[in-house]
């Protein structure tokens, strides 16, 4: 459509649009694999941000020179804002992980589905500031659904699953959660830690024990594929 005549009376051009464009659609299969080439770990955390763990993680990362994927519950990121900024300026992702951590969202209606994945993803991108992209989407407990990953990816969010869960949200001791990790890397690279949902010291001491041995082992820090 030609522009309206401007003042001199010849077309002028369209306004641009005020509003964002559209993010670009991703696939909706589950990712478990690392951007980076060769031999790398994705280390994701779940269910924050926790006062107090949350830094305590990020210490952690910056010690060891690591890169992490932040899964955020959307209620959290309203609450604690300013820990959602800490986990950007550090340089690390964030990732959609609903508003509630409702387990069960599978097996409520898809208007309930939707609502939580994508208010979620609002509530992150607002504490998080202007311009920072939500890549992923984590299902709370995994409770993914082929519709809520479609709202995901059509919404430029990758849904993104793990292959090794070292289960330190039960605290089961820093040398379970240590050997959990070795035992299982082979199975993939994408590593299931938290830094909410209660006392994360476990966590903390296991992740300063696991980055410098990955490191001696040859690996290197990277995020999941998004396309």
């Amino acid at each position: 459509m030609d522009g309206k005549p401007g003042v001199s009376g010849t077309p002028s051009s369209p306004l641009p649009s005020s509003s964002p464009s559209p993010p670009e659609r991703v696939s909706a299969e589950l990712t478990h694999g690392s951007e980076s080439p060769g031999k790398a770990v994705n280390l994701t955390i779940d269910d924050g941000p926790e006062p107090g763990w949350t830094v305590k993680v990020l210490d952690v990362l910056r010690k060891n020179g690591a890169t992490a994927t932040f899964c955020i519950i959307g209620s959290r990121a309203k609450e604690y804002p300013a820990l959602v900024k800490k986990v950007v300026a550090a340089g690390h992702r964030l990732c959609d992980h609903s508003v509630d951590h409702n387990v069960a969202m599978d097996k409520r209606s898809e208007s309930y589905q939707r609502q939580q994945v994508l208010d979620a993803r609002k509530m992150i991108e607002d504490a998080a500031g202007a311009g920072v992209k939500v890549p992923y989407y984590r299902a709370p407990g995994g409770a993914f659904t082929p519709y809520s990953r479609e709202v995901a990816a059509s919404h430029g969010m990758r849904p993104l699953g793990w292959n090794v869960d070292t289960r330190d949200w039960q605290n089961p001791g820093t040398d379970k959660i240590v050997a959990t990790v070795k035992r299982e890397l082979h199975e993939g690279p994408t590593i299931l830690f938290h830094d909410g949902g209660g006392n994360r010291g476990q966590t903390v001491a296991a992740l300063e024990e696991l980055l410098p041995w990955l490191k001696e082992q040859g690996y290197a820090f990277g995020y999941p594929t998004i396309r």
